[in-house]
């Protein structure tokens, strides 16, 4: 079936090519070293594919916020040695001064890392000439950063414009799963959406109740929601001032025929720390010097059943505090029944977020998920329904 961008099946002969790969390599490093390589390991399928093609690949990448300002503490030349060891072949590190000499002599499989995009004061601003330059050392241009696709800068999006562009497979395998989980999805569908706070997530509220058949609230936002339903939350984390706004997307949800679920049981205790005294009680049951830190056991049991008799699932966010045992339960519990329905072969389940791959991985269960997405602004920007410009600039 056709896609609606151009991938690398569609690049043609790319041997001696230069292709700019724009991937991110900006992975946390702690005295030299990176300690998670998350991100390194999702560019492998692409970068060994040219190169195994005999192109001449070429990374564009950020690495933290220099703003302008070349300085060691951002260099990517950090990354490469790290990257090596990840894709188990050489990477050569090219910097901006000398960079088209450099690039000269590089032959047919070929890796190197230019230096950090964002050393150029232009790159976030898409400048024109900065676009120029990336592009005066490529014959071709693959985006393979869905994580940096929300932004609209020279590397992730105005390359896009100048020289032929295709998806990379990183990118590739997270829009078809997009595509799978909001764009045409199999009904009924059902999102999960946690976190601390509702007003960090309005956008995204506003934009499911069309698309979702099953809207599960947890987290802080859970409490919110309850409190605009007349709960007392007691000493509970809560927007009061956002009472209003929970009605209109509860209104709106009643119209779309989308079912809001909210805990009707939950645990509670007096103190937020690991293994406090705990209380599961039902919702109009919480003392005013108790605050809800995860949801209950019966309406997590109740949330499964909704899973069940659903075909796609889409997830954001924790269900309680789950970085604080006990508070993880019902996010762990939930997570591995929509597991056991993945791998049954009756749901497709799609993840995205920062906490949310970390419950998951505390769950243990990313592995068996449709699709887990590491990006993170531009996760939950697509979940908001908006345009992502990295995205749009492939569109054939």
């Amino acid at each position: 079936m056709s896609k609606p961008f151009k991938t690398l099946d569609d690049m043609g002969d790319v041997r001696g090519k230069r292709v700019l790969v724009r991937e991110d390599l900006n992975v946390p490093m702690a005295e030299g070293s990176v300690t998670d390589d998350t991100r390194l390991r999702a560019t492998v399928a692409t970068v060994g594919e040219l190169a195994d093609k005999g192109a001449i690949v070429l990374i564009l990448a950020h690495f933290g916020r220099p703003k302008g300002n070349p300085s060691p503490e951002f260099s990517l030349s950090q990354v490469v040695r790290p990257y090596s060891d990840v894709l188990g072949r050489e990477v050569r590190y090219v910097d901006w001064e000398g960079a088209d000499d450099a690039v000269a002599m590089l032959e047919p499989g070929n890796i190197a890392v230019l230096e950090n995009t964002r050393f150029f004061g232009g790159e976030e601003t898409n400048d024109p000439s900065v676009v120029a330059r990336f592009a005066s050392l490529g014959d071709l241009y693959v985006n393979d950063a869905f994580s940096a696709a929300h932004r609209a800068h020279a590397s992730t999006e105005g390359l896009a414009h100048v020289l032929p562009a295709f998806a990379g497979r990183a990118m590739e395998a997270e829009l078809d799963a997009l595509q799978k989980a909001l764009g045409a999805p199999e009904h009924p569908v059902a999102a999960v959406v946690g976190g601390a706070k509702v007003s960090s997530k309005l956008d995204v509220l506003r934009h499911l109740v069309t698309r979702v058949d099953h809207l599960i609230i947890g987290g802080g936002m859970a409490n919110t929601f309850l409190a605009a339903r007349g709960v007392d939350v007691g000493k509970s984390l809560c927007e009061h001032e956002l009472a209003a706004t929970c009605e209109q997307i509860m209104e709106a949800a009643d119209k779309a025929n989308c079912t809001v679920h909210l805990p009707y049981d939950v645990v509670v205790a007096k103190e937020f720390k690991p293994n406090p005294a705990t209380r599961t009680i039902n919702v109009h049951e919480v003392a005013a010097d108790e605050m809800i830190l995860d949801v209950g056991p019966a309406a997590v049991e109740s949330l499964g059943d909704v899973l069940k008799n659903c075909r796609t699932l889409v997830w954001n966010g924790p269900l309680g505090a789950f970085e604080t045992p006990p508070f993880d339960t019902a996010t762990v519990a939930l997570a591995r029944t929509a597991a056991a329905l993945t791998e049954g072969g009756s749901l497709v389940s799609v993840a995205g977020g920062g906490d949310t791959v970390a419950a998951l991985n505390h769950a243990g269960v990313a592995d068996a998920f449709t699709f887990v997405s590491t990006a993170g602004g531009a996760f939950l920007e697509w979940m908001e329904g908006k345009d992502l410009p990295g995205v749009a600039a492939l569109t054939r």
